[in-house]
């Protein structure tokens, strides 16, 4: 059940957005699970018909939607079509409004305050910002619509619904908007400067839901009933589509909102993004190194590029419409955001292939799992992501339309008018494309997107393996034998030593025995009993590692687990580290990274990294004097961050974090606050993408301890003293059976699954 009818406080007062955190609500922790479907008409009709079918379609996935304590005020549900040229130009011309032809003006749907005052003013600074951005507003008209069948929270949080119409500005504009794209980009632009002048200070209702010459969304705080009742416009003959996007949304713990109902701007989702903290994390990142010949001085003004108090179909569609409007195509976009399986991929073509690889030294892939429908007013699709758990099925008739769903059935259809049926599978894309009227298979539009660029070409140029670089004795020069004896850390390999070193990072027998036996002898994470007896390390008197304090973020809905044997095909722990170049302007150089086969690396392979040739790699030390306290942990934080800000600044593009010269004065910095700390330091400089963090730490040792790591920046890990300690387990006959040099590579090459 939704949370609909729950009573919370907003920072804005009646905001139709999601409260503030508060208590144990987090609205970072926003997910959906619901009903999609689509039904287009391949030839690009368009009519009334389709649109009736799509509600239709809406209706017969009511049942994935949601309620709260109130029979009649919903989750959210909507619709989105084609601009209606006929039915906008006459509702236009009642209100006195003479609108250019098809595609060369912008319809904007446009939530706004109920005061008339507040909406007012909205609408003059709307206004004023059109007019900065070289375009202009013809006029404005209320939607009408009718509340009645809403429910009390529903119409509590309603905000009056309006639209404007937008048209290019001075004669010498008209040049520059040549083409619907550049109109676009305008109305993107114009739709994230005019929520930042109008949201937190003239109307806390205003939210655009959808500004564009190609498509329309009415959408909202709705049952799927409600949708057609809500506004009458649905129900004019005149508004005719050839194509409507659907969506019933279930948002199972989270809260319900005007805003967050479906469809968006690109896309409606099913499912939800499991890896979206990460993907948010490494977006804000890259902001900082964008930029557009596109868009130009434009893509400055309409910052922030991503709304980070979306939910993770919000914050998808952002990242979708951004990467679609500086230049790639609706499927480029998807594929690089949702690709294959394709690392384990035997037969996967070779172009196809290096298309991945390529594209993953840009972008990591949003996970799901997720089924997402998604259209540009011309293009319709769905695509599963490489999981493939959750359920997508369509038709195909001989009147030329396609009708997919979460389900079957949702539109009766006459066998006899079935031409073929199918369903969507994991990592592959269902693609309709009106223009050419034809649906266009997964294995052709990949090969046109893969075959575009010579991606092996660039990748056989500028990807560098680690297998590639050469080992430390071609550089004797660069041997450690450089350090004075007065210099040498006290980290020798003598049992009192690393008994020593264990102790200063708190290792116990017991993890010797029930963790870093099994790892060492087969790679794998000892398997134990479900439950632990010991305390919250927050409420624990004994002192606890960092990691302890930090849990593993599960599905907001049950998922089988992925097997890492058996579905070996769509599990990878390759990663590519190193300087990244701007996401939004590819260049044969973006891939000019380091790839590593895990994040685990050997003494041998950190060896190769230090001394390589290929990147600037600089090494910092993670080491504060322990008699100093809480101040000496502060400052060696500070120096570490100048430290990096000048390594960076000198063009290094790796930074190895070390504490292996440990003293009795030089005590470690927790290895996951010298990671996290930096990586956020950096981030807020605008400097993250720019350098790769490999963490050369005696500390980490466990599963949790690396993914926590690897979850919060580090790019990289070896866990120097976990590999010393083999030895000492060796000599102990603690572990049998296995070399020291296998252990090593045992454990870092066939890491446990984090």
């Amino acid at each position: 059940m939704g949370l609909s009818n729950q009573t919370v406080s907003s920072a804005n007062t009646g905001s139709t957005f999601s409260p503030q955190q508060q208590g144990l609500y987090d609205p970072q922790h926003e997910h959906d699970a619901c009903g999609v479907g689509f039904v287009v008409q391949m030839k690009g009709k368009t009519s009334h018909d389709i649109v009736q079918q799509g509600l239709t379609i809406l209706l017969n996935l009511n049942h994935r939607g949601a309620v709260g304590a109130e029979p009649n005020t919903g989750d959210g549900a909507g619709i989105l079509l084609q601009v209606p040229h006929r039915f906008m130009a006459k509702v236009a011309a009642a209100e006195g409004i003479e609108l250019p032809a098809a595609g060369e003006y912008g319809v904007g749907m446009i939530y706004a305050s109920p005061d008339a005052e507040a909406r007012a003013h909205g609408r003059q600074a709307f206004a004023k910002v059109a007019s900065e951005a070289g375009l202009k507003v013809l006029g404005w008209r209320d939607v009408p619509t009718d509340h009645s069948s809403l429910g009390p929270t529903a119409q509590t949080s309603e905000p009056f619904m309006q639209q404007v119409f937008i048209g290019t500005g001075t004669a010498g504009q008209v040049n520059e908007l040549a083409d619907e794209l550049a109109l676009e980009r305008k109305l993107y632009v114009l739709r994230k400067r005019s929520h930042n002048a109008i949201r937190d200070t003239i109307d806390h209702y205003w939210y655009v839901s959808s500004i564009s010459c190609r498509t329309i969304v009415y959408k909202g705080m709705l049952m799927p009933e409600q949708v057609a009742q809500y506004y009458l416009d649905l129900q004019d003959p005149d508004l005719e589509s050839a194509l409507a996007l659907v969506h019933s949304r279930f948002s199972t713990n989270t809260f319900p909102s005007w805003e967050r109902s479906h469809p968006y701007r690109y896309i409606a989702h099913n499912g939800e993004i499991n890896t979206l903290r990460g993907n948010i994390n490494w977006m804000t990142a890259r902001q900082s190194m964008f930029s557009s010949r596109l868009f130009g001085e434009d893509l400055n003004r309409a910052r922030p590029l991503i709304n980070m108090e979306g939910s993770d179909s919000t914050i998808f569609d952002n990242t979708l419409e951004l990467l679609t409007l500086s230049g790639r195509s609706l499927p480029h976009a998807l594929m690089m955001m949702v690709p294959e399986p394709w690392s384990g991929h035997q037969f996967m073509d070779a172009k196809k292939k290096a298309f991945y690889e390529y594209h993953s030294c840009l972008m990591e892939p949003w996970d799901g799992p997720a089924s997402i429908a998604f259209t540009d007013g011309i293009q319709m699709g769905a695509v599963l992501d490489r999981n493939g758990l959750r359920p997508g099925r369509y038709y195909v008739t001989k009147d030329d339309r396609v009708i997919m769903a979460s389900e079957a059935g949702v539109l009766k259809v006459p066998p006899t008018d079935v031409v073929y049926k199918g369903r969507l599978e994991p990592g592959k894309m269902f693609l309709v494309d009106t223009k050419v009227g034809r649906i266009i298979t997964d294995e052709e539009i990949k090969q046109q997107i893969a075959t575009a660029e010579p991606y092996q070409d660039w990748l056989d140029k500028y990807l560098v393996t680690l297998d590639a670089l050469p080992t430390t004795a071609a550089y004797p020069e660069k041997q450690p034998a450089e350090k004075q004896p007065a210099e040498q850390p006290e980290n020798t390999t003598a049992t009192d030593a690393v008994t020593q070193r264990q102790i200063a990072f708190g290792y116990t027998f017991e993890e010797l025995r029930m963790l870093l036996a099994p790892m060492g002898q087969n790679g794998v994470e000892a398997v134990g009993a479900m439950g632990t007896d010991t305390p919250l390390p927050v409420l624990s008197n004994r002192p606890k590692l960092l990691y302890n304090y930090f849990q593993q973020l599960f599905a907001q809905v049950t998922n089988p687990p992925i097997d890492s044997i058996r579905e070996e095909i769509i599990t990878s722990a390759t990663t590519t580290i190193g300087a990244e170049r701007n996401l939004l302007e590819p260049e044969a150089q973006s891939c000019h990274l380091l790839q590593l086969k895990t994040p685990f690396l050997t003494n041998e392979e950190l060896a190769k990294i230090k001394y390589n040739s290929e990147f600037k790699t600089a090494v910092l030390p993670i080491l504060f004097d322990p008699d100093a306290g809480e101040a000496g942990l502060a400052g060696a934080m500070e120096a570490l961050y100048l430290k990096a800000d000048e390594n960076i600044a000198a063009g290094h593009e790796l930074l190895i974090l070390c504490d292996r010269d440990i003293a009795q004065n030089r005590a470690p910095i927790p290895a996951l606050l010298a990671v996290a700390g930096l990586h956020h330091h950096l981030i807020r400089n605008g400097t993250r993408t720019r350098v790769g963090i490999v963490l050369e730490s005696g500390e980490p040792r466990e599963v949790h301890h690396f993914a926590v790591l690897l979850g919060y920046g580090c790019g990289a890990i070896n866990p120097y003293m976990a590999f010393e300690t083999f030895q000492r387990m060796i000599d102990d006959k603690l572990l049998r059976g296995v070399e020291y040099t296998l252990a090593c590579k045992t454990t870092s090459s066939k890491p446990p699954k984090v």
